[in-house]
């Protein structure tokens, strides 16, 4: 699928918002927390922590990733989201937006990105497209969220990066 990928803006939040709460992995809680990185990157512009690009289809927002650097580390980042409108999940959407993530990494001098997921299986889809765009699952806590579902943290790196 052809998208435009450019900043969040504000009349991107409404539908972010409804995407958000369509997707079957998202908790409300969860929900809660997407919606408050978003609204910091909005309302904080450059001065926020958290970087938010938008593809948009049609001039109609069909997924989003939030990223920002790690605090007190050198050149890490971390990948908060990648969500893509569930009817479209599968097309393209989520690779675009990890090609433009990891090219602003880069463009910063990025050389590690960090993830933190979940390992229920309303996630197999989610982790098997990390091992596709060439994460590595490096730590598993057992039982975290709740017991039954484990946190899983993957890691890109500079130097893993597969060729295209």
């Amino acid at each position: 699928m052809d998208v435009d990928l450019r900043p969040v803006a504000p009349g991107d939040r409404d539908a972010l918002a409804d995407m958000l709460a369509r997707t079957a992995q998202f908790t409300d809680d969860e929900v809660d927390v997407a919606l408050e990185l978003i609204d910091d990157a909005l309302e904080r512009k450059a001065a926020s922590s958290y970087r938010v690009i938008v593809a948009h289809h049609d001039s109609v927002p069909v997924g989003y990733v939030c990223y920002g650097r790690t605090p007190m580390t050198e050149a890490t980042f971390d990948l908060y989201w990648i969500v893509v409108e569930p009817t479209l999940r599968g097309g393209g959407v989520g690779r675009h937006l990890w090609s433009a993530c990891e090219a602003n990494v880069m463009l910063e001098g990025g050389r590690l990105v960090r993830i933190e997921t979940s390992s229920t299986e309303l996630y197999d889809g989610t982790l098997a497209f990390y091992d596709r765009i060439g994460f590595t699952e490096v730590a598993r806590i057992r039982d975290f969220y709740r017991l039954g579902d484990d946190l899983v943290t993957y890691t890109w790196r500079r130097a893993d990066r597969p060729e295209r």
